[in-house]
């Protein structure tokens, strides 16, 4: 499968201090490119018939409304294929897979949220009477907060365990000795996250990992899809799209708090990113971004 010879390592959002990621957003179709990362993700997609869904070593093309949760570090993604919607809804919920540490999940009450995790490195579509019913709830945990957000998100989690009619979709699961990079890739990414408002060269990540410039930039590339300056940029830009909707500060204080020395270079970037200004994304964007 030619979609599947470039599978890109994604780094979320998430930090460890964070709990859950919740985008809420409406599309005309799906861009980002197959990919795989540690945490778990529950996706949900709304008027997405058409579209299809790869998960490890399953492709098919999805119904009308579904539900998808897959397990940490399995490939997955969604391509627009044969959709001629023009608003999909999609919601996607990743948490870390340690939020739920040995012990509490050995507890009986957590029994079911266990063994829907274990299965979940297969990935498990729901039950389209499952993905309905659960749709109002998905919709509003983005509005949440505080505890009221973390306790529902169990909630949902139990009820889709205890749920019928589930499915595993990949028959081959991760193999762990694929992910030795991973650590690597993890510095980088907290190095830059805690630095990307400051000038940061190739060299001095380079010797993070210990190693040469161009053997870095080849393993970033090979890791992320992109190059060192593009994934940087990447960092920044995403910081500075959550600020825009998160944060009531100008754009330049954002753009300056993001490591950009000008307005213009900003907006230069912004929009080889995402394809609008800083103030078309402000003004424009529909969905919803929540980390808590």
């Amino acid at each position: 499968m030619d979609i599947l010879k470039k599978v890109h390592r994604e780094i979320t959002p998430l930090s460890a201090e964070d709990s859950f990621l919740v985008f809420d957003r409406k599309k005309r179709e799906f861009d980002f490119p197959i990919h795989f990362h540690p945490e778990y993700e529950l996706n949900f997609i709304k008027n997405g018939k058409g579209v299809r869904r790869v998960v490890g070593d399953s492709l098919e093309e999805i119904e009308d409304v579904e539900l998808v949760l897959v397990g940490p570090n399995l490939h997955h993604g969604w391509i627009s294929q044969n959709c001629d919607e023009k608003e999909i809804h999609e919601i996607t919920i990743q948490f870390h897979s340690n939020l739920f540490n040995e012990e509490l999940l050995f507890r009986r009450i957590m029994k079911p949220i266990k063994e829907m995790f274990d299965r979940s490195i297969h990935g498990i579509l729901f039950s389209q009477k499952t993905a309905n019913e659960m749709y109002p709830r998905i919709s509003q945990v983005s509005k949440l907060d505080g505890m009221d957000y973390f306790i529902e998100m169990v909630s949902i989690l139990q009820d889709l365990a205890n749920s019928r009619n589930q499915r595993l979709l990949s028959t081959y699961t991760v193999d762990r000795n694929e992910f030795d990079n991973s650590d690597k890739i993890k510095k980088v990414y907290d190095y830059i996250q805690a630095n990307f408002h400051n000038k940061i060269t190739l060299a001095e990540v380079s010797e993070i990992v210990n190693m040469s410039s161009v053997s870095f930039n080849r393993f970033i590339k090979k890791r992320t899809g992109k190059t060192f300056i593009n994934y940087l940029n990447d960092v920044r830009i995403s910081n500075a799209a959550m600020w825009l909707l998160e944060k009531d500060q100008s754009i330049s204080e954002i753009a300056y708090k993001c490591g950009f020395n000008n307005i213009a270079n900003f907006n230069r970037v912004f929009k080889k990113f995402k394809n609008c200004t800083p103030s078309e994304y402000k003004a424009v964007f529909e969905g919803i971004k929540r980390v808590l």
